[in-house]
């Protein structure tokens, strides 16, 4: 659709929201699929100077209780006076689920009526440090934290990443990631609705059911830039055939940005080297570290090239906090791969746990401070205050710099430390999904106490490919437990084999270690209590 069908429609919406009862300032939450309705929804709740928050939209795979428990959360948090769902939201698992409440409406999106009528005219004039929408981080439980953005933030980021990335009017965008992520929403939705780019969008679950219409769309509509997590790389290199292949034309794209999780050399080569038949170049893959605590990107790799790459030795990273050069092809041996450097308008720190600062090279937590950094949690000074300390955002992430690069190593929280050694949980679940009955990105590692030693275990769940599989469980526990300690010189005390579809997802379809986690202590409590005698499940071979 043309920006003036676009911003008819939005208008249309608008007036609906108004007729609802929307207000000036007031938040909105939007409940629908990904789809014109709901960016039309979202510019419409802005035109009426309301703050509108996407939330993820359930699927078959949703758990209708924790769907629920989660979206009342949110919603008890923003006490916003409107749901908006879908016009053909019919799912009893959406609509029976939505909170019910005295102080909050359920009203449907108005249809959609596109012509190319002019605008209506209901565009209300907003103030640049005026929140604009509120994101969402991906989570399962209604603890989600709202990220409250001003207009003059995003449109200063937006300024900053257009610059980083050299874009032009020229450029094309592809996105398949939802919309209530920030790496969807800021770079795939409203930076190219503000600068005013061609956009080429699918749901996620249509990508995720068939991985290769991605670059059937990148290819047919010679689209140049596009977003993904790191996993994404891999998922394509290994779920779409050789022969589709063959059939597309990649030669357009200029940027692949690898984005929202740790970024690995052996993701993007695998990548690179299953499209080079297709036109891809082999500098395509960028980098780049974003949040939405600040509208988006902190740092971005360089539009020229591919991005630093530093082989270090792996003990002295994990004991030492330290990258200490090692030979690329020796055992000991780990590939770090660049971040890029500071988008303009961004600082960065490394500090240690008294926030002293650390020295290129050190390992230590990223602090943020920004010219588009939020002011805070929406509704929760509490966690704001913990967060955000004399200006600068304390991320939680682990990382270093060398030559002015960032290398992002992990997460502070999710750190394992056993016998003084420091295990980073992705590094773990990185090994088991090496394993062919292991299903590609559903392995998830955590550490336990161990009180009787005084340290951590460190326990994995993984699921299978196959039901099948459970006939060699003891076979594959085995190889996953010689793999982790020839990789990482560190035993597993449990792994645990679990049936497709097991580990629990966030709402952005990421493996959640947290919830996960809780759901296997509900079925194996010695996880929480562990005693050396004590009994073990069915797919546990202690060490």
């Amino acid at each position: 659709m043309s920006f003036g069908e676009f911003t008819r429609l939005a208008d249309e919406q608008a007036q609906h929201l108004s007729l609802s009862g929307l207000r000036a300032g007031d938040s909105v939450v939007l409940v629908m699929p990904q789809g014109i309705s709901l960016v039309a929804a979202f510019a419409g709740a802005m035109v009426l100077g309301a703050v509108p928050a996407i939330l993820a939209y359930p699927n078959f795979k949703t758990d209708p209780v924790k769907y629920s428990q989660g979206l009342a959360g949110v919603l008890a948090n923003l006490k916003s006076p409107l749901i908006v769902v879908d016009t053909s939201s019919t799912e009893t698992l959406l609509l029976d689920h939505l909170p019910k409440t005295a102080n909050t409406k359920v009203t449907r999106a108005a249809p959609l009526q596109r012509d190319e009528a002019p605008p209506l005219g209901t565009w209300r004039r907003s103030v640049p440090e005026q929140i604009a929408f509120i994101q969402h981080s991906a989570g399962t439980t209604g603890l989600q934290k709202g990220v409250a953005l001003s207009h003059a933030a995003v449109l200063r980021q937006i300024d900053h990443l257009a610059r980083a990335l050299n874009i032009t009017e020229s450029d094309r965008i592809y996105s398949w990631l939802p919309l209530y992520h920030d790496m969807g929403l800021i770079a795939c939705f409203v930076l190219p609705l503000v600068l005013h780019l061609h956009v080429v969008m699918q749901s996620p679950t249509s990508w995720v059911a068939q991985p290769a219409t991605m670059m059937q769309l990148i290819s047919d509509w010679r689209c140049s830039l596009t977003w993904v997590p790191n996993f994404a790389l891999q998922f394509l290199a290994r779920r779409v055939r050789i022969e589709d292949r063959a059939a597309f034309d990649l030669t357009s794209l200029r940027a692949v940005i690898n984005c929202s999780e740790p970024v690995r050399a052996q993701s993007i080569d695998e990548f690179v080297n299953a499209y080079a038949a297709s036109g891809l170049k082999p500098t395509v893959v960028k980098t780049s570290y974003a949040m939405a605590e600040n509208v988006f990107a902190v740092t971005q790799s360089h539009v020229e090239g591919s991005p630093p790459r530093v082989h270090v030795d792996r003990q002295r990273l994990l004991q030492d906090g330290l990258a200490v050069g090692a030979e690329p092809e020796s055992s000991g041996s780990t590939c770090l791969v660049s971040s890029g450097t500071l988008v303009a308008g961004q600082e960065i720190r490394v500090v240690d746990q008294n926030d002293m600062e650390r020295q290129p090279g050190e390992v230590g937590e990223i602090l943020v401070r920004s010219d588009c950094l939020f002011d805070g949690y929406y509704g929760r000074p509490d966690l704001s205050a913990q967060a955000l300390r004399d200006g600068w955002y304390h991320t939680g992430d682990l990382g270093l710099q060398i030559d002015g690069e960032l290398y992002v190593t992990g997460r502070s929280k999710d750190l394992i430390i056993v016998a003084g050694k420091n295990i980073y949980p992705h590094d773990i679940e990185h090994i088991v999904c090496q394993h062919p009955a292991i299903h590609d990105g559903r392995a998830i590692a955590f550490g336990v106490p161990n009180p009787n030693l005084g340290t951590e275990d460190i326990i994995v769940v993984a699921e299978v490919s196959r039901e099948d599989d459970f006939l060699d469980d003891a076979k594959i526990q085995n190889a996953l437990r010689d793999a982790i300690v020839a990789e990482l010189d560190v035993a597993a005390r449990a792994i645990y084999l679990k049936p497709p579809r097991w580990i629990v997802k966030s709402t952005a379809g990421k493996a959640s270690r947290a919830a996960t986690r809780q759901k296997l202590s509900g079925e194996h409590p010695e996880l929480m209590a562990y005693d050396q005698s004590s009994s073990v499940g069915r797919h546990e071979r202690p060490i």
